[in-house]
């Protein structure tokens, strides 16, 4: 009788964590862990050693990369001996690049709406705990649209995107907090993002806020 791959989920939805928990078990799968920080993860994957991990890009306590760094923490400790297929809301390019771009190996990314697929979702895992590699058709499609046109913003969120907009109408990041109806600290988090992904890191001579309106700007 075939063993059954051991997977640990790291999901802060409890919905959603519940859920895989579920799908997975009845499945065949045996998910020996289900957590909701990144933090939680490495501890129990250093405890059972899945064959498998299953991680949310964004968890606590920000919600931006959280699970991203986690995932790679799991690769730097365990190489291709644990496999992680990371789950996010949205096609995030960059985050994706990050994810495979040393060894594609055992990795997988795929969106959440993936998750309703019981048979998607099992294929994926077992594909990764194989070895190989998943990529979900969205981010295909992204990466293709992204060699025929090069676009310094193509890796933007939805909502990053409008930020960078406001920013480029000249408003102050409380004027777009107050716009977008959102938290100031939500605010910082979107634009710490947008300098991260347009590849704008602290200098002393460079003001990273203009460099990324003109990006903004010159895309128009």
């Amino acid at each position: 009788m075939t063993t059954p791959i051991r997977v640990v989920i790291a999901e802060d939805s409890i919905l959603l964590r519940e859920g895989l928990v579920r799908l997975l078990g009845e499945a065949g799968f045996d998910v020996v862990g289900a957590v909701g920080t990144g933090e939680e993860l490495l501890r129990i994957a250093g405890e059972v050693r899945p064959d498998v991990a299953i991680v949310d890009i964004r968890m606590p306590p920000t919600h931006t990369d959280e699970g991203l760094r986690a995932a790679a923490a799991l690769r730097a400790r365990y190489g291709d001996g644990i496999g992680v297929l990371v789950l996010s809301q949205y096609v995030e390019v960059a985050y994706a690049d990050q994810l495979i771009e040393s060894d594609a190996r055992g990795t997988g990314y795929l969106l959440k709406d993936r998750v309703a697929d019981v048979a998607e979702i099992a294929d994926a895992v077992r594909r990764v705990a194989r070895g190989g590699s998943v990529i979900d058709p969205s981010l295909v499609a992204q990466l293709l649209r992204r060699r025929r046109r090069p676009d310094p913003l193509v890796d933007l969120t939805e909502r990053e995107t409008e930020v960078l907009g406001l920013m480029a109408e000249g408003r102050s990041n409380a004027a777009i907090a107050e716009r977008l109806v959102i938290a100031m600290k939500t605010i910082e988090t979107h634009i710490a993002s947008i300098f991260s992904k347009l590849g704008l890191e602290p200098e002393p001579d460079d003001h990273r806020r203009v460099l990324a309106v003109l990006a903004y700007l010159r895309r128009g």
